[in-house]
């Protein structure tokens, strides 16, 4: 079996899965000693593409056999900007890797830890930073609903939630929405959940809606983000502060089996980008090389 070597913009778990085989070198990033000297730079026969497309990455793909990004948008925007064919770019959604507990038996844990009313409807809210993640639009909306039956949660680290409990002591938030800080664990949060809303401002796959959508999870994000290309338009806003959201999420809250279904629907279309079934694709990539 022939070596592949890769290199890749951001280490994910995927990549991490990748190393371990036998097959594959990673390319670690040459030293300024190396780039002083007269030796040829030596180029990944598969680059691993995510974020920004700075000069270093259109340098990385413009040179590999293979470049591998985590969206569709990405793949046009890579083939503009490096100058290279689509046909050698691969489109590999991120990878989601938890252990699906049933639903209701995890809610039952969770609302026990955080004395829920297990009856109410959960709407859930995170980010590794939550004000570009929308947490001031996530507040609104949840402001602007008329369905009553749901506990809306913000899951934060201590330092964010302190700062967002004093933007809120002014008002009497308490009846619709609970801060949760520091859980100890965070996918509890996502199978215990009916809704994620995550109203962005962030452009790159938020992993967490994908996630969510593997959790049973009814999904809204806004359009900007790269991981509204796994949800349909129902589910799409136009912006963070999109004002057909509070209508869409009543619509939910109040209507069990539509509800249902989307859920079922989301956790059908997340298992497709299982950890395992990602990994099984990339070596079909390799092979390919």
């Amino acid at each position: 079996m022939s070596t592949i070597s890769i290199t890749y913009k951001a280490k994910t778990k995927l990549i991490e899965e990748l190393e371990k085989q036998e097959n594959i070198k990673t390319l670690e990033d040459q030293g300024l000693l190396k780039k002083l000297s007269f030796s040829k730079k030596e180029y990944a026969d598969v680059y691993f593409h995510s974020g920004a497309i700075d000069d270093k990455a259109i340098e990385n793909a413009s040179n590999a056999k293979k470049v591998i990004v985590p969206s569709l948008k990405l793949k046009k925007d890579m083939s503009l900007k490096a100058n290279i064919n689509e046909e050698i770019i691969e489109l590999v959604y991120p990878s989601v890797n938890l252990e699906y507990e049933k639903t209701k038996i995890v809610k039952q844990r969770v609302c026990e830890k955080l004395e829920i009313d297990p009856k109410k409807r959960i709407v859930l809210f995170t980010g590794k930073n939550i004000k570009s993640s929308g947490v001031k639009e996530f507040i609104e909306t949840i402001f602007s609903l008329n369905e009553d039956n749901f506990i809306a949660l913000i899951a934060a680290d201590h330092k964010q939630i302190y700062s967002l409990k004093f933007q809120l002591s002014k008002f009497d938030y308490s009846e619709r929405i609970m801060l949760v800080e520091d859980y100890d664990n965070m996918n509890e949060l996502f199978l215990a959940s009916d809704i994620f809303l995550l109203p962005t401002h962030n452009s790159s796959f938020a992993t967490n809606v994908l996630k969510a959508m593997f959790c049973k999870c009814a999904v809204f994000t806004t359009a900007n983000n790269h991981s509204k290309e796994l949800i349909d338009v129902f589910a799409t806003m136009e912006s963070p502060s999109d004002r057909s959201a509070p209508f869409k999420v009543d619509a939910l809250l109040m209507q069990k089996d539509e509800l249902k279904k989307i859920k079922k629907q989301n956790r059908n279309i997340a298992k497709k980008y299982t950890l395992l079934k990602n990994l099984q694709r990339v070596n079909e990539i390799i092979q390919s090389v």
